[in-house]
């Protein structure tokens, strides 16, 4: 029993929850918030526990931001709504940070267990992206994040763009067809017609959804690299309480890059930077793996605020790698990498 492990547990019982625990705690309705869990995943999802922040967070940018400016209207008031979402997300993140996309999002779980089944099956798996790749995938969240979960949807409200731009990041979430397909729903999966707009959307939504499948069953997370909920995350990312922190960086950890190969988002700098105590990166997941990993007895932590969590662990270390070579051999075979 490691951290990886006690992680797909909890990955597990969250993804079942989420998608399929609206009996619980009830479900997002159209545009009213229920009694649903705020700022997880797919409101597209009528089984779901839960509503994604970007959803209303387009619908409120559009419908009332934009409808204010054009009728001249009191604009401040029009605020309150937006203000009150991001408020659920902050108060959300602050207890999750950004180990809601390492242990909770379903996307992402979906994504590490399409990667297992790649393995499974034999395909060859790209551990590591070059670094030059990397650079230029970074930058790509904030993009999505600043066009289609508020630029768009703006332009919209103040008839500037089609309405169908309205929550242009929804009509191409993988989430939104994942989380539907999983509850028997394929009313999500369907190339839209009915204007250029959602015909282009629709299309690239399908098309995202399908690449993001065949990406995944060779190179980690290829979706949560440009996904605009890990660019959220990153701007709040110095309130939460859960972070990963560096102590006591040796000489070693120049040459040793144990924690990088580990990392599924390539996050070179945990093992670069030597001065930062808090190395919870704007790609950084919180997974963990990167202490796992790290041989050095204390060199990184998962900490809750003061408390810590986990602690990387020479004992540890030389137990998780020997369990995992025996895993490898076993499920599979000569074709792990």
């Amino acid at each position: 029993m490691n951290l990886s492990i006690i992680r797909k547990l909890v990955q597990v019982s969250f993804f079942l929850f989420l998608v399929y625990g609206s009996a619980i705690v009830g479900y997002y309705i159209v545009e009213k918030v229920s009694g649903a869990l705020p700022s997880l995943a797919c409101a597209y999802d009528f089984e779901g526990a839960d509503y994604c922040v970007l959803v209303p967070l387009q619908h409120q940018v559009d419908h009332r931001i934009g409808g204010v400016i054009v009728s001249g209207a009191n604009i401040l008031k029009s605020l309150i709504p937006l203000m009150i979402t991001l408020l659920t997300f902050i108060v959300m993140f602050i207890f999750l940070n950004k180990a809601f996309c390492g242990w909770v999002c379903p996307l992402g779980t979906f994504q590490e267990f399409v990667n297992m089944l790649g393995r499974k099956l034999g395909v060859r798996q790209r551990e590591s992206l070059p670094d030059s790749v990397v650079d230029r995938v970074r930058p790509v969240k904030w993009v999505i994040l600043v066009m289609l979960v508020f630029a768009l949807p703006l332009m919209a409200g103040l008839g500037m763009a089609s309405h169908d731009l309205g929550d242009p990041f929804c009509k191409i979430c993988p989430s939104r067809i994942l989380t539907t397909l999983a509850v028997g729903d394929t009313r999500q999966v369907y190339v839209d017609s009915s204007s250029n707009a959602t015909l282009v959307l629709s299309l690239t939504a399908d098309f995202l959804f399908g690449l993001m499948i065949a990406l995944a069953l060779t190179v980690r997370q290829p979706f949560c690299r440009i996904c605009p909920m890990l660019a959220m995350h990153a701007v709040f990312r110095k309130l939460g309480f859960a972070r990963l922190v560096k102590e006591g960086a040796r000489p070693r950890c120049k040459k040793c890059g144990l924690c990088v190969k580990a990392c599924p988002m390539d996050i070179r700098e945990v093992q670069t930077e030597m001065e930062k105590r808090d190395v919870t990166f704007d790609d950084c997941t919180l997974c963990g793996r990167c202490v796992e990993f790290c041989p050095d007895k204390g060199v990184l932590k998962l900490k809750y605020t003061v408390f810590p969590i986990f602690s990387a662990d020479p004992a540890y270390f030389k137990r998780r790698k020997k369990a995992q070579i025996q895993w490898e051999k076993k499920h599979l075979g000569n074709r792990s990498s």
